[in-house]
C-alpha cells in the first residue's frame, strides 16, 4: 500500500523535517492545545503526542500513564502529591477540571525545562480536540505522529489492545485524518494491531536500547518495547520485517551506517528526541529525514545555519 502521509515525513536534499515533541515542550506546556498551537504557528506541521485511554474510554493526550505531580495541579492550584491515580482509572470528568499549564519548578522533571511557559487555565486535551483543530481549513498540511501509550498492566491482553487502538482509529477517522496520520509506538505487538485495524495508516517504530535509562519524570518503554538485547541485531531490518514504514530511533543509538541501511530499505529515519545544539548538528550530519525535538525553533535555526529547510512551503518563502 502507498501511504500519501509519508511524503510529510520525509527528507532529501537539503530538507529535514522538524517535528515537534509533544508539542514544544521545551518552551511550552507538553501535550496542551497551547502548545500545538505554537508549533503550528512556528511553522512545524508535523505534531508528535501522547494519547492514553481513561476509564469511559475517551482518547485523551498525555504522556504518563499515571497523573504527573510535577505537571498537573488541581482545581485548587494545588500541584498533585503522593501516589497519582492512573488515567484509566479516572473518567474524562476527572480529568477536564485539572490545569497542566505549567511544571512545578522545585521538582527534578520541571528543573529540566526551566524555560518553559507557565500558564494558567491548561487543560488535558482529548483526541478529538486536536483532531477538530488540525481538521479546519488552515491546517492541511498538518500531520500527525500519533503515540499510543502501551500499560504494560492492560494492553498485553489482545482484547484490550483490540479495543483502544479502535478507540482511537475512530476519532483520527471520524474528521478525515487518517491520511495524515502515523501510529507511532514502542509497542510492536500494538502496532501490529494498529495495521490490522487501520492498514491506511502507516505504523512508525520507535526504538531506544534498554541501556540508557529513563528520562527523570517519565514512563520508560523497556517494558513494552522489543528484545533489543539480541547481537548483531539489525534494527532496519527488523523494523521493516515487522510491517514499518518509519523508524524512529533515539538519538544516542543511530549510526550513519544505521540511518544509510533504513532509507535503503525505504524507511523513513526520524529521531527523538533530540535538544542539544551538538546533537541536532550530527543529526542534520547523518541526513536523517526528520528530528523530533522539544525546541522547534532551536532545530529550525541550525537547519538555516547549515542550507537546510524544513518543509516545502519554507523553501518557497526562503527563494
Amino acid at each position: 500500500m502507498q501511504f500519501p502521509q509519508l511524503a510529510a515525513f520525509t527528507g532529501g536534499d537539503g530538507l529535514i523535517r522538524v517535528i515537534g515533541h509533544r508539542g514544544a515542550r521545551g518552551v511550552m506546556p507538553e501535550n496542551t492545545m497551547e502548545g500545538f498551537a505554537f508549533t503550528l504557528n512556528c511553522g512545524v506541521r508535523l505534531l508528535e503526542f501522547d494519547v492514553v485511554m481513561t476509564r469511559d474510554g475517551v482518547p485523551v493526550i498525555t504522556h504518563n500513564h499515571s497523573l504527573t505531580g510535577s505537571i498537573v495541579r488541581d482545581g485548587a492550584g494545588n500541584w498533585l502529591q503522593g501516589n497519582t491515580p492512573k488515567v484509566a482509572d479516572l473518567d474524562w470528568g476527572d480529568l477536564a477540571a485539572l490545569d497542566v499549564g505549567g511544571l512545578d519548578g522545585h521538582s527534578d522533571y520541571g528543573r529540566r525545562f526551566p524555560d518553559q511557559a507557565f500558564l494558567y487555565g491548561a487543560r488535558i486535551p482529548r483526541l478529538s480536540d486536536l483532531c477538530e483543530l488540525i481538521a479546519q481549513p488552515g491546517y492541511q498540511d498538518v500531520h500527525l505522529m500519533l503515540e499510543i501509550k502501551s500499560d504494560p498492566a492492560r494492553l498485553q491482553e489482545a482484547a484490550t489492545r483490540s479495543e483502544v487502538v479502535a478507540a482511537v482509529v475512530k476519532e483520527v477517522r471520524a474528521l478525515g485524518l487518517a491520511h495524515r496520520t502515523l501510529m507511532h509506538s514502542f509497542d510492536w505487538q500494538l502496532l501490529a494491531e494498529c495495521a490490522g485495524q487501520a492498514p491506511e495508516m502507516p505504523t512508525s517504530f520507535l526504538t531506544q536500547r534498554p541501556e540508557n535509562a529513563a528520562d527523570v519524570g517519565e514512563d520508560h518503554a523497556s517494558s513494552v518495547s522489543y528484545d533489543l538485547t539480541g547481537e548483531g541485531a539489525n534494527l532496519p531490518d527488523q523494523v521493516l520485517e515487522a510491517g514499518g514504514a518509519l523508524w524512529c530511533p533515539y538519538y544516542l543509538d543511530v549510526t550513519a551506517t544505521d540511518v544509510a541501511r533504513a532509507q535503503k530499505l525505504g524507511l523513513r529515519v526520524a529521531v527523538w528526541t533530540v535538544n542539544e545544539v551538538a546533537d541536532i548538528d550530527r543529526m542534520i550530519g547523518l541526513g536523517v529525514d526528520a528530528i523530533v525535538t522539544d525546541y522547534p525553533g532551536r532545530v529550525q535555526r541550525r537547519l538555516l545555519t547549515k542550507g537546510f529547510v524544513w518543509s516545502e512551503t519554507q523553501a518557497a518563502l526562503s527563494v
